[in-house]
């Protein structure tokens, strides 16, 4: 007799009941990276054909304005020397990001790391296939709050990602779903 026969029915019943849930995150997972991936490679697309190469526009004064620049560099325009180092890492981050989702149980983590998966795809994106060439392409920036850095959806939706996966371990909460209180 296997073990699964001295179990009861309801204790039969519950690894079946946890993998939809599972399934289901999962899901949350891709559909939150791909309105991210999609809202990110739309807005560029607008930018480089309408914004590129004229005069930043202003959206609420000089507070904010959309001004399209190139971004070889990380945040901030930070290592412009070392892009292909940047595309390997978010290849690296999309790469950990798959392997998390099949131990992924909880919501919140579903919804930061779809967040973290669309914005690091957004960004390669622009390093595969923008000039100046593969795996050395400059990534479209045009968000540029005044006294701040420019940038875009991708990194927005990667900071908020990042910022929610802080907070939920600060909280003490798993990506399975296991709550910690240390």
């Amino acid at each position: 007799m296997s073990p699964d026969e001295h179990a009861s029915p309801d204790e039969q019943a519950a690894p079946d009941a946890q993998r939809p849930k599972g399934k289901r995150k999962i899901l949350v997972l891709f559909a939150v990276a791909v309105l991210a991936y999609a809202l990110d490679l739309v807005s560029k697309m607008i930018v480089v054909a309408k914004l590129e190469h004229h005069a930043p526009i202003e959206i609420i004064g000089d507070l904010l304005q959309f001004n399209a620049i190139r971004n070889a560099g990380a945040a901030f325009g930070i290592g412009e020397a070392f892009t292909v180092i940047f595309t390997c890492i978010a290849a690296a981050v999309i790469v950990v990001i798959a392997r998390l989702a099949r131990k992924l149980y909880s919501l919140p983590w579903a919804i930061a790391l779809g967040m973290l998966l669309g914005g690091a795809l957004g960004n390669l994106t622009d390093r595969i296939f923008r000039a100046p060439g593969v795996f050395e392409g400059a990534v479209v920036d045009f968000i540029a709050p005044k006294g701040f850095a420019v940038f875009n959806l991708a990194d927005s939706a990667i900071v908020c990602g990042g910022f929610l996966i802080v907070i939920l371990s600060f909280r003490g909460l798993d990506p399975d779903g296991t709550v910690h209180k240390d």
